[in-house]
């Protein structure tokens, strides 16, 4: 045996893992490749068919599934009567066959026999409307009734459970916020108040937080504060963001609540539950969520309308991966076909479903898991798609599935590595929030819009980004695009600023830094978080009207003077010490910067006062590119969607996906794991190549 190395004393131990790292760590271990599968919602079919669909799992390479996510009507039947027997079957035929199951708590869908001994456990909106049973999600998380018989379900669930060998993971609740994300009930004013008391302190700092000198709206005590409801004209703004924060607390403590249950009888058994990360979902703070995460999860659905909704997939599974700090996460749902939801739900397309779960795969996920396994007979989800279709296996979407579960197993190599990106979109939820409230500006002005014209350039030049909070470590990037960031505190503000004195590129867009993160103007000029960053002051905002356009010249786009114009917005800028590269031109802002650069220490600050058209747009990102160094990680025909996952050994996986329709070029070389054969540098179309890199 070879002597132990000495000990390094200038070098110290690495720090213990935490108990949430060693969970984390668990899990992965337990789902050492690529994870596959899906809802399993056996309590729909009869015993005959829930045999049948072990065999189907094992040939489509089914490893990992969602169990008992509605089912608390069927394990607790009338209150206090347990019926376990079907769900111990369950647990034992998957973990004979090798499958992993995340359990699900069952709280997503209260039972009939408890709204009717307690109907106040309803939520209710802002009109006193009480949305009644017949459908999901019907509870307040703020009901202490609710929350007793929640915590007793999953408790009953885990010291059933709590040694079964596949059990890997709890899947808590389901979609928390989904359909209905604002509580207005008693128990939910009563906890907003609470919620205030804490953040505050005292009912005298809430006034000067929310300005209530403004239309006699002081407050006397706590007690006198309601949740923002109908009203004579528009409500105070910042109680509208305070009671958003607090119904994405709200809804997390109900997580944290049974995550509590859960771990007092499982320790050591990891815990999650379904994000909804994408450009569709406000309601809750996913920054905020993630750190109680032992994995990030998401659920995401195409809209089928959308002729670049494989961008918009993009969009949301880079948000996803910035939740989760650039972790490996799940895909827990997705599509392999239509959905039932939209007005008009159409298929998808040969091979999208492979394109679709392989672009969320290069893009973090570890794991590929579908709603659901098989199609339901009845129910409002009837015509949504499954693994297995109405139509059983002699279907393409069968085959489809087969196919895939092939080709991840194929991928196990990627599992735990990472994807790499020196591009960074600062992304708020509260500055979401505060941006879209009433007696703005301009209603055209929305969070997303900018920001995502700047992902969607990055896509088309195969360019990763990683969305991150304001207040996250940027010292890994060297491209920063701060788009609408409206409302910014001190801290988050000089961390932005720290990033471009450090050496990186920083853009920042129109109406970012306006108010501080009590939605109170910062007085002195705009954009008074970043003045001094910019070297610019903003004297006054000029949005345009509904379909005009701000004409502006400049060297701003190709290095030459070419005209161009922007959309929604414009301002009167003055310039503080930054250079204009480029200027509107009309009246009355004619000769007013509409693009700026300030040096910034070893980097620089842009600033952007309108929404360019498409083509400036790219090319600002251009300069913006070529001034920061970032660039696609290989270079490749368009239409190919490109990402670089790399492991810890330094081994890198090249992921293009060919959503055109012709074969296309791509500068690579090295093993494709998909296929087993040596990558040839060509892509079929509607193909997706995973190249380890020579």
């Amino acid at each position: 045996m070879p002597s132990p190395s000495p000990v390094d004393s200038s070098n110290p131990a690495p720090a213990a893992l935490s108990s949430q790292e060693l969970r984390t760590a668990r899990l992965w271990e337990s789902l050492p490749g690529m994870s596959y599968g899906g809802d399993y919602n056996p309590e729909q079919w009869p015993r005959d068919i829930r045999l049948e669909d072990i065999g189907l799992m094992k040939q489509a390479g089914v490893n990992a599934l969602s169990v008992g996510i509605f089912s608390w009507s069927w394990l607790e039947p009338s209150e206090g009567q347990y019926d376990f027997d079907w769900l111990d079957e369950i647990m034992d035929n998957l973990a004979a066959a090798g499958i992993k199951v995340a359990l699900a708590t069952a709280t997503a869908a209260p039972p009939a026999w408890l709204v009717r001994k307690h109907p106040e456990i309803l939520p209710v909106t802002a009109d006193g409307t009480v949305l009644g049973p017949g459908s999901r999600r019907h509870y307040s998380p703020s009901s202490s009734v609710y929350r007793t018989y929640a915590a007793g379900i999953t408790r009953a669930l885990a010291e059933r459970y709590k040694d079964h060998p596949a059990l890997v993971l709890w899947h808590v609740d389901n979609e928390l916020g989904c359909h209905v994300s604002e509580f207005h009930g008693p128990e939910d004013t009563a906890a907003f108040q609470a919620w205030l008391a804490r953040r505050y302190g005292t009912v005298d700092a809430i006034n000067e937080a929310w300005g209530t000198a403004f239309w006699s709206q002081r407050y006397g005590s706590f007690e006198e504060i309601r949740t923002p409801g109908p009203a004579p004209t528009t409500l105070n703004p910042t109680q509208q963001l305070d009671f958003a924060r607090f119904n994405s607390w709200a809804l997390v403590d109900f997580y944290t609540m049974l995550v509590d249950v859960i771990r007092e009888v499982t320790p050591d058994i990891p815990a999650t539950t379904n994000f909804m990360a994408s450009s569709a979902t406000k309601a809750l703070d996913y920054f905020d969520w993630a750190g109680r995460m032992d994995v990030v999860a998401n659920d995401h659905y195409l809209v089928a309308a959308d002729p670049e909704r494989h961008i918009e997939l993009a969009f949301g599974a880079d948000l996803t991966r910035g939740v989760a700090g650039g972790k490996p996460w799940m895909l827990m749902e997705h599509s392999t076909s239509a959905v039932n939801w939209q007005p008009r739900n159409m298929p998808k397309l040969p091979g999208e479903m492979a394109r679709n779960s392989l672009a969320h795969v290069a893009r973090g996920a570890d794991a590929v898991m579908f709603f659901q396994w098989r199609q339901s007979r009845a129910g409002s989800e009837k015509f949504h798609s499954a693994m297995v279709p109405h139509g059983g296996t002699d279907t393409r979407v069968w085959r489809e599935v087969v196919e895939l579960g092939a080709s991840l197993q194929a991928m196990d190599a990627v599992h735990g590595s990472r994807v790499e990106s020196r591009t960074a979109i600062i992304f708020d939820y509260e500055s979401w929030w505060a941006s879209e409230l009433d007696s703005h500006p301009s209603t055209d002005v929305k969070y997303l819009d900018l920001l995502r014209a700047f992902h969607r350039a990055l896509f088309l030049r195969g360019i990763t980004a990683d969305f991150v909070h304001p207040s996250a470590n940027l010292d890994g990037y060297d491209l920063i695009l701060a788009c609408t960031l409206y409302a910014v505190n001190d801290a988050d503000a000089a961390n932005i600023a720290a990033a471009a004195t450090r050496g990186a590129t920083v853009l920042v867009s129109y109406f970012s830094g306006i108010v501080d993160e009590n939605d109170a103007v910062r007085l002195g000029g705009y954009p008074g978080a970043f003045r001094d960053l910019l070297g610019i002051t903003v004297e006054e905002f000029h949005p345009l009207p509904e379909g005009a356009a701000a004409a502006v010249a400049g060297s701003g786009v190709d290095g030459s003077a070419a005209g161009w114009s922007g959309r929604i917005w414009s301002e009167h800028v003055h310039l503080a010490g930054a250079e204009p590269l480029a200027s509107f031109t009309e009246y009355p802002l004619a000769g007013v910067p509409a693009l700026t650069r300030n040096a910034a220490g070893s980097g620089s600050a842009w600033y952007l006062a309108t929404f360019p058209e498409a083509g400036a747009l790219d090319g600002i990102l251009g300069r913006l590119l070529e001034e920061s160094g970032v660039a696609a990680p290989v270079v490749a025909a368009p239409g190919v969607e490109l990402t670089r996952r790399r492991a810890a050994d330094g081994t890198g996986y090249l992921f293009a996906v060919n959503h055109g329709t012709s074969d296309a070029s791509v500068a690579a070389s090295g093993m494709e794991l998909i296929s087993g054969t040596q990558f040839t540098g060509v892509l079929a179309a509607g193909a997706v190549a995973v190249i380890a890199e020579d």
